[in-house]
């Protein structure tokens, strides 16, 4: 259903991602996929696949390879591509491939992402101009003030979840209150990543086919 494609990035760069798209075509209403912090060409990505779930859903996926062509597959490469990632350069790709799903025929765009790509749907909702909304799975950014959110912002999270834990999730959930933000939380019984088909050690299905259709619920009922 996917292929990849090339197109404009900020200022003179080339970006590339993997794109699929709707039975509708190139007017379907629009999702930027952001992906986890092994890349989205690694074999232990999930992003291409949840793209496709997304275009048969009825929604155009483009997920940026923030990376640019490099992977990994265990965590140690992974923490390590994740840390060398510019956060800053990131949200500028991210606003890129907005604005190529807006020039190419969706009238609205939606920012989703998992993990790494989850504190970057946060980032990017807050730096990207245009966006009409945001979900994000299991990823906070460090020193960030939810409170300044002004997309409609829905949430997924674990609760057995060593990084976003509770303390950190009822932080988010504060802020986002003290910004009178549209928003809404959901927690699962499971662990961090729990969406990834890949990583069946983690993977859970009830909680991910459930946290999937709130989240295309959400996004078409957003972006129209």
């Amino acid at each position: 259903m996917g292929e990849w494609i090339e197109y404009a990035g900020p200022g003179e760069g080339r970006c590339q991602g993997y794109l699929a798209t709707p039975a509708k075509g190139s007017a379907a209403p629009a999702v930027v996929v952001l992906q986890e912090w092994w890349g989205i060409r690694s074999a232990k990505s999930h992003i291409g696949g949840t793209c496709d779930e997304l275009a048969a859903a009825g929604l155009r996926a483009l997920a940026p390879d923030l990376y640019h062509g490099k992977s990994a597959t265990d965590g140690d490469a992974a923490g390590a591509l994740m840390k060398q990632l510019d956060f800053g350069a990131a949200v500028g790709e991210i606003g890129a491939a907005a604005r190529h799903l807006t020039s190419t025929g969706s009238a609205r765009v939606g920012v989703l992402g998992f993990c790494m790509g989850g504190a970057l749907t946060i980032a990017s909702a807050l730096g990207v101009p245009g966006l009409g909304a945001a979900v994000c799975f299991y990823g906070i950014p460090p020193g960030v003030d939810a409170a300044k959110l002004r997309v409609p912002f829905l949430a997924h999270f674990a609760t057995e979840d060593d990084w976003c834990n509770a303390r950190a999730v009822t932080l988010l959930e504060q802020q986002l209150l003290a910004g009178n933000v549209d928003h809404t939380v959901h927690m699962y019984e499971a662990e961090h990543a729990f969406m990834n088909r890949k990583r069946p050690e983690v993977y859970k299905e009830p909680a991910a086919r459930l946290a999937f259709d709130r989240s295309v619920e959400f996004l078409r009922e957003r972006l129209g």
